[in-house]
C-alpha cells in the first residue's frame, strides 16, 4: 500500500480491499458559488455575504452542454445561497427543458428578501424540489448556529412554502435539514423527524416531506466551533466508523461541479480543495461520463464524518 495513503483510505481498504470507487453518476451536484446572505457557524464552505466566488454563465453553458447529452439525471444545486446567482432562473429553465429532476438547497431566509421572493413561485412553476436548512425546531438552537432572527424568518418562509403546496403535496417535496449545534453525531433520523413533525405542526402549523440529518464536517467555519476540540471530534468520528455506510456514500453515485468548473467527488472535498483524482478529467469542459463514473474517489480525514454512526451525506443518514 502506498505510503501516502491516509487513515480513512486504509480503513476503507480493510473492508473493500480496493479503496473507494465510483459506482455510477446518478447525481450531478453543482455549487453555484459561495455568496450567501447568512454566515452560519457550521458552514463547511465558509459562505457569507463577503464571498465573491460565483459561477460564470460560460461555466453554466459548459454544464448544460454536458447535461444535454446525459440521460435524465438528478441535479442538486447548492452554494452559498443559489438564489443570489444572477443567472439562476435561466439555468433552472434550461435544465428543466432538458428533462432533468432538479433539487435546490435553500437557507429559507433568502426567500423573504424582496429581491429574491419571486423564486418561491418560480420553484413551484418548474417543480423544483427544495431542501431547506432548519438545524433545530427550537428558536434558541437555531439562533446560536445561524444568527439572530433567522429562526423567525425560516418559519415564515416555511409557512409561505406550505401555502403554495411545498411539503403538503407529493409534487412539491420539501426536505428539512438538521445539523447538530455541538461537536456530536446527529441523533437517529426517523426519531428526530417525528419530533420535528410534531413540534412544527403544533406550534406553527408547518408540514414537510421528510427530515435529513447531516454530520458536521471538520471543515470551513465549523473548525471555529471545534476550537481546541478538533482531535476529540475526529476521535469520535473515527471511533464511530460504520462499514455499512460505504456502499451508499454520495461520492460513489455523483460528481460535484465547483463554481469555477473544477470537478470534485463531493461538496466537502470542494471545501477542502481536493479535486477528483488526477487520472480523470479535472474540469467540466473535459467531462467524460464513462471515465468519471468509474473513477477512484479522493479521500481525506474529513471523510470519517460521512461514515460515522448512521452515516451522513447530502441526502441524510445512510443506514
Amino acid at each position: 500500500m502506498p505510503k501516502e495513503t491516509n487513515e480513512f483510505e486504509r480503513r476503507v481498504t480493510d473492508v473493500t480491499h480496493n479503496g473507494l470507487q465510483c459506482l455510477d453518476l446518478s447525481t450531478i451536484q453543482i455549487n453555484l458559488g459561495l455568496i450567501c446572505n447568512q454566515t452560519c457557524e457550521h458552514c463547511h464552505v465558509d459562505a457569507s455575504p463577503n464571498r465573491k466566488e460565483q459561477m460564470s454563465w460560460q461555466t453554466m453553458q459548459a454544464i448544460l452542454a454536458v447535461t444535454e447529452n446525459l440521460p435524465s439525471a438528478f441535479i442538486d444545486l447548492t452554494g452559498g445561497a443559489p438564489e443570489m446567482h444572477p443567472h439562476l432562473e435561466q439555468f433552472l429553465r434550461a435544465l428543466k427543458k432538458q428533462g432533468h429532476r432538479i433539487q435546490l438547497r435553500t437557507n429559507l431566509t433568502i426567500l423573504l428578501d424582496t429581491q429574491y421572493k419571486h423564486f418561491m413561485s418560480l420553484y413551484k412553476e418548474l417543480g423544483i424540489e427544495l431542501v431547506a436548512s432548519l438545524p433545530c425546531y427550537l428558536e434558541e438552537e437555531v439562533r446560536l448556529q445561524r444568527g439572530t432572527g433567522v429562526f423567525e424568518k425560516s418559519i415564515e418562509a416555511l409557512q409561505h412554502l406550505n401555502n403554495i403546496g411545498y411539503g403538503t403535496t407529493v409534487q412539491l417535496p420539501l426536505t428539512l435539514v438538521f445539523n447538530p449545534l455541538e461537536p456530536v453525531l446527529p441523533p437517529e433520523q426517523q426519531t428526530l423527524e417525528k419530533d420535528y413533525r410534531k413540534y412544527l405542526a403544533e406550534q406553527y402549523n408547518i408540514q414537510f416531506t421528510r427530515l435529513i440529518t447531516l454530520t458536521n464536517m471538520p471543515l470551513g467555519r465549523f473548525l471555529n466551533v471545534l476550537k481546541g476540540k478538533k482531535k476529540e471530534y475526529m476521535d469520535l468520528l473515527k471511533g464511530s466508523f460504520n462499514p455499512e455506510t460505504l456502499h451508499s456514500l454520495m461520492c460513489r453515485h455523483q460528481i460535484n461541479i465547483g463554481w469555477d468548473g473544477t470537478l470534485y467527488d463531493c461538496d466537502f472535498n470542494l471545501a477542502a480543495k481536493l479535486p477528483v483524482t488526477p487520472e480523470v478529467p479535472q474540469k467540466i469542459t473535459q467531462f467524460d461520463h464513462a471515465v468519471l463514473s468509474k473513477r477512484k474517489i479522493t479521500t481525506a480525514e474529513h471523510c470519517f464524518g460521512c461514515t460515522a454512526g448512521h452515516g451522513s451525506s447530502c441526502g441524510g443518514a445512510l443506514v
